[in-house]
């Protein structure tokens, strides 16, 4: 199994603090199946800059390590960048890391509370320059929560999701859950991901994500996912089945 969002590089952002904590969650990778991260520290996020030579750095040294320990666990660079305005200047001078570095795909995180005016301009440039975002956890955002239909549209204009492991557990609470199964229904993710930072409160919980989702949706929903992520790895093009839109109840008024 491949985790494509993760928090497991030691002492850089809120994930794992120092390199046995790393350790710990390596172990616990692995006894989740999990053989393969791509390690994902936050960027730009208004707390943590983490840019794209540092965290290469990272990554070797903490495989040097697991292979040190005999834990049979392979660590992928990535990146989990904070929307704004210059990313892909900055990217095109090498301060942005596409996910397993020659992917072409760029995760594009959003404020938890809003979606920029600017964003749909900036997935569409990023798009021209032959990178595919993938927006990380959308079913955590509250402008999207509550209008649906901002993410219909980036989905179908090739924007791809990234919905989280813990989400579709209800451990976010149960209205996080129910809009991540509704974006599982409509074809509106196409990643499932731990996005864990460590073993306790932010945990992995990909075997009972998968399981949730082969109770609703069947093994060949798991199946999906988890080649996505494969392809996504691989560079390859991830494609799915055709947006729909959430149907959301109206508040006021009888219709």
């Amino acid at each position: 199994m491949i985790d494509i969002h993760c928090h497991i590089l030691p002492g850089i952002d809120d994930g794992a603090k120092h390199m046995a904590d790393s350790i710990s969650m390596a172990q616990s990778a692995v006894a989740q199946g999990i053989n393969t991260i791509i390690a994902t520290p936050h960027h730009m996020n208004g707390a943590y800059n983490n840019y794209k030579t540092d965290i290469i750095a990272g990554v070797q040294q903490l495989n040097d390590t697991l292979q040190a320990e005999n834990i049979p666990l392979t660590i992928l660079p990535g990146q989990e960048t904070r929307i704004y305005g210059d990313m892909v200047t900055d990217l095109e001078n090498g301060d942005l890391l596409p996910l397993n570095e020659t992917s072409g795909y760029l995760f594009v995180e959003l404020p938890s509370g809003q979606v920029p005016r600017y964003t749909e301009q900036l997935l569409f440039d990023l798009q021209m320059k032959d990178i595919k975002p993938i927006i990380v956890h959308p079913e955590r955002n509250r402008e999207l929560i509550e209008n649906p239909n901002i993410l219909y549209d980036l989905v179908s204009n090739g924007t791809l999701t990234q919905v989280t492991a813990a989400s579709v557990n209800g451990n976010f609470g149960k209205k996080i859950k129910k809009f991540s199964l509704q974006l599982i229904e409509a074809n509106l993710t196409h990643f499932i991901a731990s996005d864990a930072h460590n073993i306790t409160s932010r945990g992995f919980v990909m075997q009972e994500a998968y399981s949730v989702i082969k109770h609703k949706y069947g093994a060949s929903a798991v199946y999906w996912f988890m080649e996505n992520a494969q392809y996504m790895m691989d560079g390859d093009l991830v494609i799915g089945e055709p947006p729909e839109r959430i149907r959301t109840k109206k508040k006021f008024g009888i219709f």
